[in-house]
């Protein structure tokens, strides 16, 4: 039983810790489609407005993703290092983990959430392993030359629309969104059918606008992970001050910026996401600076965070499982009756809930339930 309740060696808990506080993030960021999925059926609905949406938009959305696929590039470079020590193939090894992340993703996205992102992990998984053996340097400046073409082409995109005085989003169909509100809280056949509704235009959008931002951070992670950078704090702690400043003082004007103009017809809206293209990025690498610095001086935080890290997979189903439990036709069917306020509380006893599970599998388990099965598919044992 000892043994079962020992990390594995190739684990990092730095990077256990990160991803247990980006499921935070991606929670809150998701959770406003369970709680109103109307404007995700008429395509062009806002979510409710008001300061918890504002402050959301500001400083959750496309932040806790981000830090979520820098990890996974991370992640990546540590299971190379395990095959090599098994003597296993790692292209072996990466395609079948690929194969299994893309059917649980895609079981996911049609039974709980279409916003899964697990399917594009496996696609762009691909990719990072035709990208393996990129030098540090190369795989930082291929990403950052993503990001930048991002960033212009949002821009060109603001600067056309403005030529066009009449160019926005068509007003969105409150029927649409009733008609969604009324499925997702109908009967488990109700939710199904809005879910194979909206799953292929959605995934659609995820693969096309998170995609190439995810694959650039796929590659600042594999570099990071090549360069041990989690796992020797004496060559970034003192670095850490200076991404804190930076990230915070461009980060939050950028991402106040986007919220102001999120909703907002015309070239205001499109240009507020060519400035988060690459402000939400340095937020992000503030958010993280800052809970490395906290866990180097509070240990326990670290300690409480890990083992959700630990069954990140598990732990993002969960997050789904828990929330159609409570606002779908699988079970309360709560959505659109909460205030914004309320959804951020259930957000908040998803997360302490999870978290506490957590720690309670790992007492008697290595792996999560999800870990496990990817474990099996990935060393075809």
């Amino acid at each position: 039983m000892t043994e079962l309740r020992t990390p594995p060696a190739s684990r990092v808990h730095e990077v256990d810790v990160l991803r247990g506080f980006a499921l935070a993030g991606i929670l809150v960021a998701n959770i406003g489609f369970f709680a109103d999925p109307g404007y995700a059926m008429a395509g062009n609905m806002p979510m409710p407005e008001g300061p918890v949406a504002m402050a959301i938009t500001a400083f959750v959305l496309t932040k806790f993703y981000i830090i979520f696929s820098f990890l996974f590039g991370y992640s990546f470079t540590l299971q190379m290092r395990s095959a090599e020590r098994a003597g296993a193939s790692v292209k072996a090894r990466t395609l079948r983990r690929c194969l299994g992340l893309f059917v649980i993703g895609l079981l996911h996205g049609i039974l709980l959430w279409v916003g899964d992102i697990l399917t594009l992990y496996a696609v762009l998984g691909l990719i990072l392993l035709s990208l393996r053996n990129l030098r540090p340097k190369t795989a930082v400046v291929i990403g950052s030359v993503i990001i930048g073409v991002l960033t212009l082409l949002w821009s060109a995109l603001a600067w056309l629309t403005t030529l066009d005085p009449t160019a926005g989003q068509p007003a969105a169909d409150p029927a649409v969104a009733a008609r969604a509100l009324d499925l997702a809280t109908g009967g488990p056949l109700d939710f199904l059918s809005l879910q194979l509704e909206l799953y292929p235009p959605l995934v659609t959008m995820i693969w096309l606008f998170q995609g190439p931002t995810a694959l650039a951070m796929f590659l600042f992670g594999l570099a990071a992970g090549k360069s041990r950078l989690l796992e020797e704090p004496e060559r970034w702690s003192r670095l850490l001050p200076r991404i804190q400043w930076v990230g915070f003082g461009v980060g939050i004007p950028g991402g106040i910026l986007f919220a102001w103009t999120s909703g907002a017809s015309g070239p205001e809206e499109v240009a507020g996401v060519s400035v988060n293209t690459l402000t939400s990025i340095l937020l992000a690498a503030a958010y993280v600076a800052t809970l490395l610095r906290v866990i180097r001086r509070f240990p326990a935080a670290g300690r409480a965070l890990a083992p959700a890290g630990r069954v990140a997979a598990s732990n993002y189903v969960g997050q789904s499982v828990l929330a159609c439990l409570v606002f779908t036709g699988y079970g309360l069917a709560l959505a659109g009756k909460l205030s914004p306020i309320a959804v951020m509380g259930v957000a908040l006893v998803i997360y302490t809930v999870l978290l506490w599970l957590s720690a309670l599998w790992l007492r008697n388990h290595r792996y999560g339930p999800v870990e496990h099965v990817l474990r099996r598919i990935t060393n075809w044992t």
